[in-house]
């Protein structure tokens, strides 16, 4: 499994084992994001995701050297490429490790909750960034929860409709990709048959 490095964009997804659910109520949603919080966003800048049922999509990059070190001060002690392509990786490991610990007391089972691997792609061009981006966007469509995406709750899209809103979202990192935000809408827009389409999950 290739391991995640430093400035560098990645579509990360994975789902719950089997055909169980790794969200069963609102509140296992938002403790997800919270854990997010802790684990994952110091280590990186969040361009999108969605949040279904039985899986999850993130649109990110891990941050740069000189922005980990800042936000972990024991990052500079690594000097090895491979040293920090670990740290990085077992911040996700401890992300998801958390989650289901948590999930199984509440729900009084035992075991992983999320396939072993999650799944990542390096993302390697602007069109590739606009396509995953709008997939992520469009998923609860995709799988029938809502009939448009400002209607999940679950997802970054409505920090993409009020420009200038707070958010943990890069929003601008985002819109560099598209130009503009308008170009943002117009692509989401004229891809929106096409995309949802994708077969990623």
């Amino acid at each position: 499994m290739e391991l995640l490095q430093p400035n560098s964009i990645y579509h990360i997804y994975n789902h719950g084992n089997g055909d169980e659910n790794i969200f069963r109520t609102d509140e296992n949603y938002r403790f997800f994001l919270d854990k997010f919080r802790k684990y994952i966003y110091p280590a990186a800048s969040i361009f999108a995701y969605n949040l279904l049922q039985n899986h999850f999509h993130w649109l990110l990059r891990i941050k740069s050297e000189a922005e980990l070190q800042e936000a972990f001060p024991n990052f500079k002690t690594l000097e090895k490429p491979e040293q920090q392509e670990q740290f990085i990786s077992k911040q996700f490991s401890n992300f998801f490790s958390s989650y289901t610990q948590a999930f199984n007391q509440v729900n009084k089972r035992m075991g992983s909750l999320f396939v072993k691997n999650f799944r990542r792609e390096l993302i390697e061009s602007d069109e590739q960034f606009q396509n995953t981006f709008i997939y992520i966007q469009l998923n609860a469509v995709k799988h029938g929860f809502v009939k448009h995406e400002m209607d999940w709750n679950w997802s970054s899209c409505a920090a993409y409709s009020k420009p200038g809103m707070k958010t943990l979202i890069d929003v601008d990192g985002a819109i560099k990709f598209f130009g503009d935000l308008k170009n943002l809408h117009h692509c989401m827009t004229e891809r929106r048959d096409a995309i949802l389409n994708w077969n990623y999950e």
